[in-house]
């Protein structure tokens, strides 16, 4: 009986390790089977930072919005030896026609650049409000040469001359003007850098010399629109635009011809 027990045990254990058949393995504990994983959520984006609004940007949109005195406010936290900050206070006193302050900081920005034509043609307008126009004339010239390209200087120039009734230097700057910028006259914001000025007692005659000027541009539209407003303002000399030569090619149009036979409301 010993004998077959062993025999038996012999040929069992010489089939679990016969040559060429491999071991059945047992599977693993549920503890060490793969386990679906979880999804995975995207990792959150970080937060861009606010942008950062600087004094003058702030101080832009206070002017935008017409509240002059919080932007020369706001224009005082920026940094103190900005030329164009000291500039742009001063036409936010400007907008509220206080004028000492004005002037103050146009020449702080003067003094910081003496080069900055905007804030010296600025100071001009400061003498021309002041009925000061020699001295108004002196800082356009003074700007005009670091700066002869712009267009809105030398309208203000014109400006000077009009008021003092230097008729002939108004019309010479004023054709330089519109030569730069034909749009020199209907650009009416004061807004930026440089205040153009626009106020004069005579509006009928200055109203005439500009459509003068467009006149010999060829710009008929705007020269016609420019006798309506001259007219407008109590130009009453319809002879005088019959016979001015700048105004040869206006003569055959019908709306010409309107304008000298109507009698238009003086506003």
């Amino acid at each position: 009986m010993v004998s077959v027990f062993w025999f038996v045990m012999l040929n069992f254990a010489t089939a679990q390790v016969s040559p060429g058949v491999a071991p059945q393995s047992s599977p693993p504990p549920a503890s060490f089977r793969d386990e679906p994983k979880p999804a995975q959520t995207p990792a959150a984006q970080p937060q861009k930072p606010a942008p950062i609004i600087s004094a003058e940007m702030r101080g832009d949109i206070l002017m935008a919005r017409k509240m002059y005195r919080e932007a020369a406010e706001a224009y005082k936290e920026g940094p103190k030896d900005s030329a164009v900050l000291l500039n742009k206070t001063g036409i936010a006193y400007h907008q509220m026609l206080e004028l000492s302050p004005a002037e103050k900081y146009y020449r702080l920005a003067v003094k910081t650049n003496r080069e900055y034509s905007e804030a010296i043609n600025n100071l001009g307008t400061v003498y021309y409000a002041r009925k000061s126009y020699r001295r108004s004339i002196g800082e356009y010239r003074k700007a005009l040469r670091i700066n002869p390209k712009s267009a809105s200087i030398w309208s203000n120039l014109g400006m000077g001359y009009f008021a003092r009734k230097e008729y002939k230097r108004a019309e010479e700057s004023w054709q330089k003007a519109l030569a730069l910028d034909p749009d020199v006259f209907e650009n009416h914001s004061t807004q930026g850098v440089l205040l153009q000025k626009r106020s004069v007692d005579e509006r009928a005659k200055f109203h005439y010399f500009v459509a003068q000027g467009y006149a010999k541009k060829g710009q008929n539209d705007r020269a016609l629109l420019y006798i309506r407003k001259a007219l407008e303002e109590g130009f009453k000399d319809r002879k005088k635009l019959q016979e001015d030569p700048a105004f040869v090619a206006l003569q055959d149009l019908d709306e010409f011809k309107q304008l000298l036979a109507l009698e238009p409301r003086v506003l």
